[in-house]
């Protein structure tokens, strides 16, 4: 995206807001999967190829993943609020982007590339898969659809002075 009639200030601040943001959906989506998928519904672990154990392991180390860039993201946005840089729509868009790149990086990479785990064992994928990538598509047209909102709204989000 270049500085067009913004400028490169503009540019900065939306691209700086949609990627604490999208850091922030990326570990909100991380942490939905564990809690829903791996720990209530105990449909699968983050590797399900070897023991309990690693299994267990592996969930783990998700956890401290989608942690670290919950508070990585949550720093990044306080900062950019308190500087009064926030972008506020590139912000949402950026957090339904990341979402939506993590479910369907964890539905086609994860699931079926990797073969690390599938959603469900011992039941018909195709419904899963579809429900799972589907939403994730769903997450992702939406945060562009936003993007292209925000980048284009006259005067969008100017900064205000403390």
């Amino acid at each position: 995206m270049g500085t067009g009639r913004r400028g490169k200030e503009y540019d900065t601040r939306w691209g700086r807001s949609l990627a604490a943001t999208a850091l922030i959906g990326i570990g909100l989506m991380a942490a939905v999967d564990e809690i829903v998928f791996h720990q209530i519904l105990a449909w699968h672990h983050f590797y399900d190829r070897s023991t309990p154990t690693v299994a267990l392991l592996s969930d783990g180390l998700l956890h401290a993943g989608e942690l670290i860039a919950l508070v990585a993201g949550f720093f990044l946005l306080a900062d950019l609020n308190r500087r009064h840089a926030l972008h506020r729509r590139a912000a949402w868009a950026g957090l339904l982007l990341g979402m939506g790149g993590f479910q369907l990086f964890d539905g086609i990479i994860d699931h079926k590339v990797l073969g690390l785990h599938q959603i469900r064992y011992g039941v018909d994928l195709l419904p899963y898969d579809l429900a799972w990538n589907g939403t994730a598509v769903l997450l992702l047209a939406a945060g562009a659809l936003t993007a292209w909102w925000a980048r284009r709204a006259p005067g969008a989000d100017r900064p205000t002075a403390p």
